[in-house]
């Protein structure tokens, strides 16, 4: 019989704020966090608006932030989110044998902050002391020369087993926006091949500084609207996206082990399916393929047909392309069940998260299943004849939902979806 997966603990930290039911209300109301860039001067730039996480330390979950200020912003989220995931579940109270835990993120490249680098290097040659060593030791204080590189993105992921002595299987996925949305899937694989009880699982980025900024722009795939609305998946005059960050960790349980400890279950993951587009880097499948396989290879493994899917939270990047092919491969699996199932992007709110996305829209999903509420795609204002689904434009509604999919594409071709039901 195969060992059943289910979710214990929620952990966040996002746009929105850091508290799971804040965080929720906030996107039933349809609010947006997205405001201008303060993070660095982005003065320069063509576009200087993104949805940065503000006013949050890790005091809120016992850290210490000098001991972590070096670090890339992706650690911190992760370290947080992890720690709210672990404290919800209830972990700590509990015995847990820690060669039956383990931890899988997805969490992408990081820079260090190269402005200050040059700073200090100008500075040590301008008084003479290059040659004395002292650049040396101050970059090694900054942490730019760290023996232990805190910019690599498997480390969040280490650290995280470090914290909570998990010592079974880790690893870190980098493919883009579905990381953590295969970060969850591998790991729930991982207990249900009996390789573990439990997995921390989920993600966190940051792109939000001149490397990622320049990278975007690059590729012309942010909205050039500089305001709050710039988000709008979907609507006809979508642009592109907004740059996010954050991340979101939550604890996979094997079921059994679940109900031993009286640990509350806030949803099964049901199914999982990977593809490849194998077509572009940067660009889609014209017809929806990958998109498609993956969703079909989610709903086979939970064992569901598609008309019983009751919502979508679909990427909803507001690229042009994005959207349309979305709605083209949900419709290729769903066929007239599609114009009946209620979808909506929680990007519109929150900005693209990056490799941190899937993780928060898998936590958004089990709020939904667990609260009947569906929130908006907001900023939706002209629909769009390639786009014509029900896209629960700018209020929330009220859904009954036992079978919910997670669906994330990204650059390179990647595409994964998750199936999450009630259980």
């Amino acid at each position: 019989m195969r060992r059943r997966v289910v979710v214990t603990g929620l952990g966040c930290v996002t746009p929105l704020g850091a508290d799971i039911r804040r965080v929720w209300n906030r996107l039933v109301e349809g609010q947006s966090g997205v405001g201008p860039i303060t993070v660095f001067d982005a003065t320069q730039f063509p576009v200087h608006i993104a949805a940065e996480v503000r006013d949050f330390d890790l005091a809120e979950v016992d850290e210490d932030s000098v001991e972590w200020e070096n670090h890339p912003r992706q650690t911190a989220f992760a370290v947080a989110a992890g720690k709210k995931a672990v404290q919800s579940a209830g972990l700590a109270a509990n015995g847990v044998d820690p060669l039956r835990f383990g931890v899988c993120l997805g969490c992408g490249e990081t820079y260090p902050d190269f402005a200050r680098f040059g700073q200090l290097m100008a500075a040590c040659v301008s008084h003479g002391q290059f040659e004395s060593g002292t650049f040396v030791s101050e970059a090694l204080r900054d942490g730019y020369l760290s023996s232990e590189v805190p910019w690599e993105p498997n480390l969040p992921a280490s650290y995280l087993a470090g914290i909570f002595d998990a010592q079974g299987p880790n690893a870190n996925y980098t493919a883009a926006c579905v990381s953590s949305t295969q970060a969850v899937g591998e790991a729930t694989d991982i207990i249900r091949r009996g390789e573990a009880d439990l997995m921390l699982a989920g993600g966190a980025h940051s792109m939000i500084h001149p490397f990622g900024l320049t990278g975007f722009l690059r590729l012309a795939v942010l909205s050039a609207r500089n305001d709050p609305t710039a988000m709008r998946p979907f609507d006809r005059n979508r642009d592109g996206f907004v740059v996010g960050e954050g991340g979101a960790v939550v604890v996979l349980e094997e079921l059994e082990h679940a109900r031993r400890r009286g640990a509350e279950i806030w949803g099964e993951v049901a199914g999982y399916g990977s593809s490849q587009n194998a077509f572009r880097i940067t660009d889609s499948h014209p017809e929806g393929r990958g998109i498609s396989d993956c969703v079909r290879a989610a709903l086979s493994q939970a064992r569901l047909n598609p008309d019983q899917i009751d919502y979508i939270n679909a990427h909803g990047t507001g690229t042009v392309e994005n959207d349309r092919v979305e709605t083209l491969g949900i419709k290729k699996v769903f066929g007239e069940h599609a114009y009946k199932v209620p979808v909506s992007s929680t990007k519109s709110m929150v900005g693209h998260l990056t490799t941190g996305c899937g993780a928060l829209e898998l936590v958004v999903c089990l709020m939904t299943l667990h609260s009947g509420v569906v929130h908006p795609t907001i900023n939706y204002e002209t629909p769009d004849p390639d786009c014509d689904l029900d896209y629960v434009p700018n209020t929330a509604r009220e859904v009954s939902c036992r079978h919910v999919l997670s669906t994330n594409f990204g650059f390179g071709g990647q595409n994964a979806a998750l199936v999450v039901s009630r259980c």
